[in-house]
């Protein structure tokens, strides 16, 4: 820690951030990462690549009395070419429970993606800064959420008075899902669903819910195995299907394989299976996903469904499939497992729910979408007599 004229320099450590499972070093600062580096090197997945190093749930959490804070640091935004451009990442500012700022960071690194061949190009961007003035006098508590949609490289802390990390202990929540748990179309990190419902809950949220990965990998179950963890949470389907790369024979094994590793490192930790919230497209139709491209034509971005529902009879995966096959691997496992269970994801985004608040892309849902599964979720998962209520003391 350096001190300048009214201003005190603080290098980004593992013990200022939360909900970070691994730092990378590199030339600029500290790159988060939500898998560990073997993980990685197993999957060698652009999509997975680029979904695991957007830091969604990761925050700074540090006590201080500065009334000024900036935190330095590298963006890398990603694009999809001929597609609208995808909006900035935002950093949420948190004093003592509350939502008191938001920035962006102007410039950044960005990289264009070819939805035909996969190419890439890059555009460097430099090292900027967001910037919080006004923070209320005297001692408080600070969260410095990090966009959900951007990779970030973390330079330094700058305020006006020194910080420390945060001594605040609660019931540390593990999660993995998919684009949706990672917060696709919510416009802010505190507003993705897993944050709104780890704010309610009272609980520490670990989010691993990778865009386009939530695939039953098993190094993704290692990963959750060898993570310290008091409540786990599993939302499974949606890329199963729209990745199409299972078949209804390999699945079931599939999800007891997971939920075994899980069990090997959390053998009597409350788990809870979600199944899919309704996505009309994929109910009844199996994969592959892919973009429309009529949309794209008229400058919109919306998915669709390319499989055909008369090969669901050899095996191909739909939503409802995958609903029944869950709610079934569930309630078996359950009768030597009294701490495994299941909720179905129609309960947390419906029918009527789609009637009110449609996908807008037709697979993720809006900010306001987020907030109310976000709110059903902490109120059956985490409220009085539900299969996630943390145990506080």
């Amino acid at each position: 820690m350096t001190t300048g004229h009214h201003q005190i320099t603080t290098p980004v450590t593992a013990d200022l951030l939360r909900g970070a499972p691994e730092l990378e070093q590199t030339p600029t600062g500290v790159r988060v990462h939500r898998l560990p580096a073997w993980a990685r090197a197993q999957a060698a997945d652009p999509q997975l690549a680029m979904a695991e190093s957007q830091p969604s749930g990761v925050r700074l959490a540090f006590t201080t009395t500065a009334t000024r804070v900036e935190l330095r640091a590298h963006a890398v935004r990603f694009g999809f070419r001929g597609a609208p451009a995808r909006p900035l990442g935002v950093f949420d500012l948190v004093v003592d429970g509350r939502l008191a700022g938001q920035a962006s960071l102007a410039e950044a690194t960005v990289v264009t993606i070819d939805m035909t061949t996969g190419a890439r190009e890059t555009e460097q961007g430099a090292v900027g800064a967001v910037e919080f003035d006004g923070l209320p006098d005297g001692e408080k508590s600070v969260e410095l959420w990090l966009p959900h949609n951007e990779t970030v490289e973390l330079v330094e802390l700058r305020t006006d008075a020194p910080v420390h990390p945060s001594t605040e202990r609660r019931p540390v929540w593990l999660h993995h899902g998919s684009s949706i748990s990672q917060g696709s179309n919510a416009v802010r990190p505190t507003g993705i669903w897993p944050a709104v419902a780890a704010s309610r809950g009272g609980v520490d949220l670990v989010n691993l819910g990778f865009g386009g990965s939530a695939l039953l990998d098993q190094f993704t179950a290692r990963t959750m195995r060898d993570t310290a963890a008091d409540l786990i949470s599993l939302k499974l389907g949606i890329n199963v299907v729209n990745a199409d790369l299972m078949r209804l024979r390999a699945f079931g094994p599939a999800v007891h394989g997971f939920l075994d590793t899980l069990r090997d490192g959390h053998p009597d930790t409350p788990l809870l299976v979600v199944s899919p919230i309704l996505c009309p497209i994929h109910e009844d139709t199996p994969g592959p996903g892919a973009f429309d491209e009529d949309a794209l034509a008229e400058g919109q971005l919306r998915f669709r469904a390319t499989g055909d529902p008369a090969e669901r009879a050899a095996g191909k995966l739909t939503l409802t499939v995958i609903r029944e096959q869950l709610a079934r691997i569930v309630q078996e496992r359950a009768a030597d497992d009294p701490n495994l269970h299941h909720l179905d994801g129609l309960e947390l985004y419906g029918h009527a729910d789609a009637a009110e608040l449609p996908l807008p892309d037709r697979l993720h849902p809006d900010t306001a979408t987020h907030e109310r599964i976000g709110e059903r979720f902490a109120a059956l998962a985490f409220g009085p007599g539900g299969p996630l209520e943390p145990v506080r003391g």
